[in-house]
């Protein structure tokens, strides 16, 4: 056994929870137990899998065991393959690949329900959809399988990923395991349930608004979205005339993320950026750190985040680095630009549905927020141009400014500690609702619309604990191409301030 293999037993494999899954409202939910995939993250499953201390099989086999423990509570699966998938086929696909097979080789993973994964349907969280299968592998699901993860399935996302929680008019709100009466952001809710309950150790996740670091910062995770064009160009985002979707995963541990970012780009990488390579711990520089409390939308930021916030820049200047107050020049205008935006996005999935995604796509199906911004975007719709402009003026200049004096931004990734179930849901009238993703997805778009990188992390435990114990989240924000400052600071972070567990809840 190696020294890496010898060092994950003792950090994490060797002492092992076994879970139950709690009725609703009861939670925690999880799935830790003593079985192959123990308390390890993907890095040190892979490592367990090349050491031959653990069969690829044996991981797939335990993932869909730990799968149908907490589906029954938590809702998190959208298309279940492993319902017909047999495990051995993992062991024969690693042995096949075992000389150029990717560096998560055996880890099992699923991929979120608006990638197209050939063979399987693709849902985008709509009942406006009849599911027939996708014709072939989207170019991202490539990059992601590229990485050597054993795929079971796909993840549920609110409709067409707009909400910030994976909520339904008329089906199971996907539940946060650290307490199912709370949301689990959005819109990669079910990827975030599943890997924070211990399903899996991984799981693809994508951001067109704060999706990867929305469901990060609800459910205690590691969420980052990457720069624009860091990985293979999203096939709905790259059709947009701002693209504002970036993939990548969600995990428990900051390794993890940077594992899966290296891997991808041994798949394929853009050449127009620096490369990004294997982050594999802290840096050594110390840096200029803008912290923006106050939201640049105007939304308040409550007292449990604001202090999550400072918890987060008090470890910051103990590790050397300087943290000043600071506001992001935005223009008062970029929030109703970005509602616009997003009515953009509704009204052309709900014009164009049947020859973009489906020819029996039924638009009088869409849920009420869809519905709701297709109307506000039709009532904007002559100014499209101007807000397309000022959206980018605005994203570009007021970023450029802050990352002219700082090296990262430190900011909550929500206005608010996160809700209940039903205060986000479709179901709410449409103005409430929208009045309420606006008091509460604040800090996020930014970096959609500029393209720059920025990634969720789980707040020190609050004392006391926010309302139903489920987690918060901080950001860190950084130059376009700078993955590399984000991963060093939140493996700084990680080490010196380590995150909570839900199986010690």
């Amino acid at each position: 056994m190696t020294d890496d293999v010898t060092e994950d037993r003792k950090n994490g494999g060797t002492t092992r929870e076994r879970g139950t899954a709690a009725p609703a409202g009861r939670g925690p939910v999880h799935a830790f137990r003593d079985d192959a995939l123990g308390a390890h993250d993907a890095v040190g499953l892979a490592r367990l899998v090349r050491a031959g201390e653990v069969g690829a099989g044996e991981l797939a086999r335990a993932a869909v065991e730990r799968i149908r423990l907490v589906e029954p509570e938590l809702h998190a699966v959208a298309v279940p393959a492993y319902d017909t998938y047999d495990p051995d086929e993992a062991d024969k696909a690693y042995e096949a690949d075992r000389a150029t097979g990717g560096p998560l080789a055996g880890v099992p993973t699923l991929l979120k329900d608006n990638t197209d994964y050939g063979g399987l349907p693709t849902g985008h969280g709509s009942a406006a959809f009849t599911p027939h299968a996708a014709p072939r592998h989207a170019p991202f699901t490539r990059q992601f399988l590229s990485t050597g993860m054993t795929f079971l399935g796909k993840t549920r996302l609110p409709e067409f990923g707009f909400n910030a929680s994976t909520e339904y008019e008329n089906d199971e709100p996907v539940r946060n395991p650290w307490h199912p009466s709370y949301s689990p952001g959005g819109s990669s809710g079910g990827s975030a349930a599943l890997v924070a309950s211990g399903a899996v150790p991984i799981a693809h996740a994508n951001d067109g608004g704060g999706s990867i670091r929305i469901p990060a910062a609800c459910c205690g995770l590691v969420g980052l979205k990457p720069t624009r064009g860091r990985v293979v160009a999203n096939e709905t985002g790259r059709r947009l005339p701002i693209d504002m979707v970036g993939d990548g995963v969600l995990s428990r541990s900051v390794r993890d993320t940077a594992a899966f970012l290296a891997a991808a780009e041994r798949h394929w990488r853009n050449p127009r950026m620096p490369p990004l390579g294997l982050v594999e711990g802290p840096g050594t520089r110390r840096l200029r750190i803008g912290l923006v409390a106050e939201s640049p939308t105007g939304a308040a930021t409550d007292a449990a985040t604001r202090a999550a916030v400072a918890a987060v820049a008090l470890a910051l200047e103990g590790q050397g680095h300087a943290v000043e107050p600071y506001a992001l020049p935005l223009d008062g205008r970029f929030e109703q630009d970005f509602i616009s935006y997003w009515g953009m996005l509704a009204f052309l999935a709900g014009a164009g549905g049947r020859f973009v995604y489906d020819r029996h796509f039924d638009g009088r199906r869409m849920d009420g927020l869809s519905k709701g911004l297709r109307a506000t975007y039709l009532r904007r719709m002559h100014t499209t141009p101007a807000f397309l402009r000022r959206l980018r003026r605005a994203a570009d200049e007021a970023y450029d400014a802050a990352l002219t004096r700082y090296d990262v931004l430190l900011s909550p990734v929500l206005a608010h500690t996160t809700p209940r179930l039903g205060h986000l849901s479709p179901n709410v009238p449409y103005e409430e609702l929208l009045n309420r993703l606006r008091a509460y997805v604040a800090f996020t778009p930014i970096n959609n619309i500029n393209g720059s990188p920025a990634i969720s992390l789980p707040a020190p435990a609050a004392d006391p604990a926010p309302a139903g114990g489920v987690p918060a989240g901080v950001m860190l924000s950084a130059a376009h191409g700078d993955e590399r400052t984000l991963l060093e600071l939140a493996f700084a972070l990680e080490a010196d301030r380590p995150w909570r567990r839900i199986q010690d809840a």
